[in-house]
């Protein structure tokens, strides 16, 4: 388990729908990486505990899944950004009109 830094929060907040009855949180949540959600199975056992287990880890199944599958896209993106910003730079010099 890790506490969110306030722009993770921030971030995650936007995408969100948040209630408004609260105010400013004081602290930032906390989040469970995988091996804590795989964990919390070996304490909570209701029968609602183990189906949102399930669907958190098979989320996490598919995230890995859709990195995996989209490693090279993402290699190449960069590649572009990086071409990109140099070459902005290079074209946004002033000129001597």
């Amino acid at each position: 388990m890790f506490q969110l830094i306030r722009e993770e929060y921030e971030i995650l907040k936007s995408q969100f729908v948040t209630s408004s009855w609260g105010g400013a949180r004081r602290a930032t949540p906390y989040a469970f990486m995988e091996q804590g959600v795989a964990m919390l199975s070996s304490v909570l056992h209701s029968e609602r505990a183990v189906q949102v287990n399930i669907a958190i880890m098979r989320a996490f199944v598919k995230l890995r899944e859709m990195l995996a599958s989209h490693r090279d896209l993402a290699r190449r993106l960069n590649d572009m950004e990086k071409s990109t910003t140099a070459s902005s730079r290079w074209s946004s010099t002033p000129s001597a009109d």
